[in-house]
């Protein structure tokens, strides 16, 4: 019998979550004689076995056994309790019978909890969990031969009881393990919520109240509610929910019973967690409401928040994403103590949550760790509903490519099929393409799919537009190691056509950022402060969807000279927007300002200057080389035939990017017009068309139709604006 050992709880890893292992640091391991692979005694309240794995390693931490929610619950311990830790043998398990906790359809269940729980010691009364796709099934071992610690291998003979089994404690509810890519706030809530439920004793020492309260705050589907559902589970606290608007009666002070009978109730079974989902609809701001009733309701969970009687040990967790229209008078010390808010993941949040989501699905081997950050890095303004809902769009992928296969008809599909199922790499990448990420559903956002090679010429434009947008969020620690500031800004001026849209598109694909378009004027409004309001919600979801790009074509028309408008001064109040969400006191992280406009004299002064639109990029109209570029990019795709790009670009000066675009679609709708003229048979129209050849007559056709758009007048006065802005730029 090897001696055992004390070690402190701590969560588990999300990959590890329902494989039955619990992870030690490599001393821990020494001292207690394991190696990867062996079997453990866990001894708590209760007692569980598990499978031992070494800590990955970047983690370092020694003196604790990271175990999930499951093993913990067997254990009857939380995090940072003490549990003694053993080696153990274990014998090999002849016959395992399982009972569910809730009545399932598990066709070919047998099988597969062969295969998902080999390899692992349990004894009788354990509860197991199973991740199926996106669902969690909780069993119970309700008799094993020969008695516990057996384990499962492929010869165990397993049996599934029809009859579910009522199961007391916490597995198939959800835990911290269940939660990515919000370590952070679940470590503040359990500050403020687990510590004063399991452990009133610490405060009562250091002579103070614990807390009464958390606000939960954020864009809707980052985990509010979910955060509230670990924390009930893992305090074994009494969990009471509350829904904004279900608690509304009728009759005269109905309402407010209702909600005197769940704080009563609660304090009755404390320790307790009262969540109040949608809190802004129930305790709006009493000033700005019509009705009486939602006045006395604000006053009566006032009153039993912080009123004469005493809460006990129940804690409120509040769950709002509109924070600014709760009444004031619940935001204070001794009501909502703490506001924490629930933020849109970063890339590492995004890649546990899909770990989490990811666990339960039978991945084919394409979908490696690799693949999974990419998807994670790409999933920019993504929250965790969102995450939630590619998965289970990918495996509904995956299903429908094996519907032929499958007779619906049937009672059961036979267990081959389901073995075959399998979620491939482009399943997800179709799921991420169908899923628009909510955080952004209000802006126009994409990330457009243009590459450099797309935009003919203008070499020194892009390497500028590389420097100072691309290599920011490419390369973000040698920026920060250098303590160099990236541009705000970068305006793009020139004539009309000569590709700035399209060097903006170019940059934000080359970078993986995300891109919202503004057209300028779509921003007014003829109501009094709307406009300043878009503004700011632009920024305001910029700012969340971060790495992004806002785009700002014809700024001239929302951004001009201060003081020279004739209008309600609509326009200076947008402008004084504009350069308070550019340069004010909220740090604009990841965010970068890109315009275009071809009228640059317009363009009101103080948002040229340095901190922010501070890089001024002339966009000249093409060279001869410059031409000959566009010209190829333009018909490479085209079926073409000794068409002379050397000649058309000579013949071309003065013709902007957009103007040969022009011309090389009107070449190809002239070689069209000849084929279509003759009326010709729908059966015959694809050999037609097939035969179709843009040639040098059909260029010359176009030319003779397609003007150039620019003079020299204009050309000259542009130069002499680029002369004007450069020796701006020197003399400041």
């Amino acid at each position: 019998m090897e001696e055992g050992k004390p070690l402190r709880v701590a969560e588990s890893y999300h990959r590890d979550v329902g494989a039955g292992i619990v992870r030690m640091g490599q001393r821990t391991l020494s001292e207690l004689s394991l190696r990867s692979g062996d079997f453990v005694e866990i001894v708590g309240k209760m007692k569980t076995f598990a499978v031992v794995g070494a800590n990955y390693p970047d983690d370092k931490a020694e003196g604790i056994i990271r175990m999930d929610g499951s093993l913990r619950a067997n254990a009857g311990v939380g995090i940072d309790d003490k549990v003694m830790v053993r080696k153990i043998e274990a014998r090999r398990a002849e016959r395992v019978t399982f009972a569910p906790t809730k009545k399932i359809h598990f066709a070919g269940g047998e099988g597969y909890l062969s295969r998902t729980l080999a390899g692992r010691p349990l004894s009788k009364g354990q509860r197991v969990r199973v991740d199926v796709l996106d669902n969690v099934l909780v069993f119970v071992v309700i008799s094993i031969v020969p008695k516990g610690p057996a384990v499962i291998d492929r010869n165990t003979e397993i049996r599934i009881r029809d009859k579910p089994i009522e199961s007391e404690l916490f597995v198939g509810g959800v835990s911290y393990e269940d939660i990515g890519g919000l370590s952070r706030e679940i470590g503040l809530v359990r500050e403020m919520v687990e510590l004063p439920l399991r452990h009133p004793e610490l405060f009562e020492r250091l002579g103070i109240e614990p807390p009464k309260g958390v606000l939960l705050y954020g864009p809707p589907g980052t985990g509010k509610t979910l955060i509230a559902k670990a924390v009930a589970n893992e305090t074994v606290a009494s969990f009471f929910s509350i829904s904004g608007p279900e608690i509304m009666g009728k009759f005269y002070g109905e309402s407010e019973e209702r909600l005197r009978d769940i704080f009563e109730e609660a304090q009755q079974n404390a320790p307790s967690v009262v969540f109040i989902d949608e809190l802004d609809a129930l305790a709006p701001k009493r000033e700005e409401v019509t009705g009486e009733v939602e006045r006395r309701v604000v006053a009566q969970l006032l009153a039993l928040m912080d009123g004469l009687a005493p809460r006990g040990q129940v804690v409120v967790i509040g769950a709002t994403n509109r924070p600014n229209a709760l009444d004031p008078a619940l935001r204070r010390g001794g009501r909502f103590d703490r506001e924490i808010e629930i933020g849109i993941p970063d890339a590492r949040g995004r890649l546990e949550i899909l770990h989490v989501h990811t666990r339960g699905m039978p991945l084919s081997r394409d979908v490696t760790d690799e693949f999974l950050k990419e998807i994670a890095s790409l999933a920019h303004g993504y929250v965790g509903a969102d995450i939630a809902t590619m998965c289970k769009e990918a495996a509904m992928h995956a299903l429908r490519r094996m519907l032929p296969e499958i007779d619906l008809e049937s009672e059961e599909i036979p267990a081959e099929i389901l073995e075959r199922l399998e979620v491939r790499k482009e399943d997800l990448l179709a799921a991420m393409r169908a899923i628009e990420p909510s955080a952004m559903r209000e802006v126009f956002m994409e990330v457009p799919h243009v590459s450099w090679e797309d935009v003919g010429g203008l070499r020194e434009v892009k390497q500028e537009l590389i420097e100072a947008v691309e290599w920011p969020f490419k390369y973000r620690e040698a920026f920060d190691e250098l303590n160099l500031e990236p541009p705000r800004g970068v305006l793009l001026f020139g004539p009309p056509g000569t590709g700035k849209t399209l060097l903006a598109r170019a940059v934000a694909s080359e970078s993986q950022a995300n891109f919202i378009s503004i057209k300028g004027p779509e921003l007014l409004s003829k109501w009094v402060g709307e406009s300043e309001k878009a503004v700011r919600e632009v920024f305001r979801r910029a700012r969340q969807s971060a790495p992004v790009i806002v785009f700002f074509d014809e700024i001239d028309s929302i951004a001009p000279h201060r003081g020279i408008s004739s209008d309600s001064h609509v326009s200076e109040r947008v402008v004084s927007q504009l350069l308070t969400e550019i340069d004010g006191i909220e740090e604009m992280k990841d965010v970068v300002v890109m315009a275009a406009t071809n009228r640059p004299e317009l363009v009101e002064p103080s948002l040229l200057r340095q901190g922010r639109i501070e890089r001024l990029v002339y966009v000249p109209p093409p060279t001869l080389a410059d031409r000959k570029e566009i010209f190829s990019i333009h018909l490479r795709h085209r079926p073409t035939e000794g068409v002379d790009i050397e000649r058309l670009a000579m013949a071309t000066e003065g013709y902007t990017g957009a103007d040969i675009a022009a011309v090389c679609r009107e070449a190809t709708m002239t070689a069209l017009r000849q084929v279509l003229s003759t009326s010709p048979e729908p059966s015959e129209l694809k050999r037609l068309v097939g035969s179709v050849r843009i040639t040098m007559e059909h260029m010359c056709k176009a030319l003779e139709k397609i003007a150039p758009s620019l003079t020299g007048k204009q050309l000259a006065h542009f130069e002499q604006m680029a002369r004007q802005f450069a020796r701006k730029g020197i003399s400041e």
